[in-house]
């Protein structure tokens, strides 16, 4: 009775056995049915889930379930052919599962057009970088051409209307973009449903087939394919995206300046729209229900944010190599946007994953800020003198002058950053680097005692030393130099070269116009020595009318003392010997009168006449 019991078992068994082939035969059917669509089309409307996240493949769903199923009870031996038949139909059942998350559009980017989405999201940083400082400008030395930009003054934005577009920087700023003050209409990207939920749910079936059926590791890898139409869309105002996929050297050393601008300027808006963007996301993501894709969550996003702030980073190491002064400006703002950008940017990230790219952030700053403090030792040395014809023949504010105190000017803003990047290696420098420069003050007196050195060169073909245009010239740019650098020193600094203005403008009369009041002190009195007063006041007065002083305070101060000294000793003069009054060209006032017109420039041609 035994023997027959167990027989009954046997046969029980294999009659369930049985029926356990014929179930995977049938799922397995649909499966690899699946296989031939797709190698017969082209694949894209055949799957499981469409674009709205609804099954449109239920009998697919159900193979799968019937293939893990069979998987969980140990339907078949391991090493059967039954068994190697099911391990193999969920495989592809799997990869079909990988797929589907390849192809779900979990991040809605569409919100993202229109003036309420991207280009107005774009506007709105634009224009808080704007009021922050944020300046392209010009390095007029060597042999640079290019136009200034500091604060409010030569844009090299311009602003125009339409539909928002990639294709060239303008656009970035468009429809007022540029302009300052708020942007009106704008939503915040934490306001805009990023997700899309019912995609989620997708995640969330397919989460709990991938547990069940052992293959969380496949689930992981395919993370790293999954798509962001959000933050692929920002990542595209790079105009670079595929090119920075691949593992190739990038190098921006050769860069045009106004290259440069654009691809830094591309770089900084991406950068920010991707952090915001990332901070919201991960915001939106969380407060979805509860699921087994639960467990995969930050993976998910962490494959999407390594991506995403992988090629911001390699973009970012393109200039890492640019040692170029003329880059410093550009260079420096990427350096203080990934500084301030990075913890958002890290959010995301946990664990070891947290601690690879914050390494990558760290090396990239840390190169970024060894090619800066290279770029300010050759600011330093790159300030020399252009001498041209014009320069040579002007006592006005020479162009060195002019570019040197607009770089500082431009730098300003970012001495924060500049002083972190020198003070972090003030021993050690490498070759290049400027000699004692370990903040943003010492480089501030590095370029103005270049700047200085230069002048005094420049101004020994004006003349010997102590002649009244090479006082007038000193005036100018010692003065230029007060007026634009004083909130960056000492009250010491500033007394001193207040100074020495003073002492130039003493000895620009003393050298030009003395001589002329020295024809007066003859004795007696005749119009002989009027007339030799006159020919050296208008010799005198035509080869300095013309004279450039820019800054109305200087030149009121320089007009002024000369009055003073030739008017005062020609009324005394006139006082002293009354009969020549009505013989004398100039009386007292018209003498006035005509000096006023001195240190015009070119506008005091017209007056030369008088």
């Amino acid at each position: 009775m035994g023997a027959a019991a167990g027989k009954a078992v046997e046969g029980s068994a294999s009659a369930g056995t049985a029926r356990a082939e014929d179930r995977l035969a049938v799922a397995e059917r649909v499966v690899f049915d699946l296989d031939c669509r797709r190698s017969s089309y082209d694949g894209t409307n055949v799957g499981i889930w469409d674009a709205q996240a609804t099954c449109t493949n239920r009998s697919l769903l159900a193979a799968i379930d019937e293939i893990v199923f069979l998987k969980e009870t140990h339907a078949f031996p391991t090493a059967s052919t039954a068994g190697r038949r099911m391990d193999g139909a969920l495989r592809a059942a799997m990869s079909h599962l990988m797929e589907e998350v390849v192809k779900l559009r979990v991040w809605d980017g569409s919100q993202l057009e229109g003036r309420s989405g991207l280009r107005f999201a774009v506007e709105k940083l634009s224009v808080s970088m704007a009021s922050r400082g944020s300046s392209s400008i010009a390095f007029l030395i060597g042999d640079s051409t290019s136009t200034a930009r500091t604060g409010d003054s030569i844009s090299t934005v311009r602003s125009s209307t339409g539909d928002f577009s990639y294709s060239t920087v303008d656009e970035l700023y468009a429809s007022g973009g540029s302009q300052r003050g708020e942007v009106t209409g704008f939503k915040s990207l934490d306001e805009f449903d990023l997700i899309c939920p019912g995609s989620v749910s997708v995640l969330h079936e397919i989460s709990k087939r991938v547990i069940r059926a052992g293959y969380t590791k496949e689930l992981l890898r395919t993370f790293d394919n999954a798509p962001c139409d959000v933050l692929d869309r920002f990542l595209s105002i790079l105009q670079m995206g595929c090119f920075l996929r691949t593992d190739k050297v990038i190098s921006y050393e050769n860069a045009e300046w106004w290259t440069a601008e654009d691809t830094i300027r591309r770089w900084i808006l991406s950068t920010k729209l991707v952090e915001k963007a990332l901070v919201a996301m991960q915001m939106q993501l969380q407060a979805q229900g509860k699921g087994a894709f639960d467990r995969f969550k930050n993976c998910y996003l962490m494959a999407i944010a390594k991506r995403s702030t992988s090629i911001l980073l390699m973009f970012a190491n393109g200039f890492t190599s640019t040692h170029s002064p003329d880059k410093l400006i550009y260079v420096l703002q990427m350096y203080e946007v990934l500084v301030d950008s990075a913890p958002g940017l890290m959010l995301v990230f946990t664990g070891q994953h947290k601690e690879f790219m914050s390494c990558q952030v760290e090396g990239v700053l840390a190169r970024l800020a060894r090619a800066l403090r290279v770029m300010t030792g050759g600011l330093v040395t790159k300030i020399r003198p252009s001498v041209s014809s014009v320069a040579l023949s002007s006592t006005g504010v020479h162009p060195l002058t002019r570019n040197t105190m607009a770089i500082i000017e431009s730098l300003a803003p970012h001495h924060g950053a500049l002083d972190v990047i020198l003070a972090s290696t003030s021993s050690g420098r490498r070759k290049g680097d400027a000699e004692g420069v370990s903040s943003f003050g010492d480089l501030v007196s590095e370029l103005i005692a270049s700047l200085e050195a230069n002048i005094r060169e420049i101004s020994a073909l004006h003349g010997a030393e102590g002649g009244g245009m090479w006082h007038l010239f000193h005036a100018n740019n010692t003065d230029f130099v007060l007026k634009h650098a004083d909130v960056l020193e000492g009250d010491d600094w500033t007394e001193w070269r207040q100074s020495r203005v003073e002492q130039h403008v003493t000895g620009y009369v003393e050298a030009s116009w003395a001589p002329v009041v020295a024809c007066l002190e003859a004795a007696g009195a005749s119009l002989k020595i009027l007339a030799k007063f006159n020919s050296a006041l208008e010799k005198v007065y035509s080869g300095h009318l013309c004279c450039e002083v820019t800054d109305p305070a200087l030149r009121a101060e320089l007009r002024k003392a000369v009055s003073d000294r030739v008017v005062g000793a020609y009324d005394a003069y006139l006082f002293k010997h009354p009969k020549l009054r009505n013989s004398a060209r100039y009386t007292a006032e018209s003498l006035a009168e005509l000096l006023s017109d001195l240190f015009e420039g070119e506008a005091g041609e017209g007056t030369s006449n008088r």
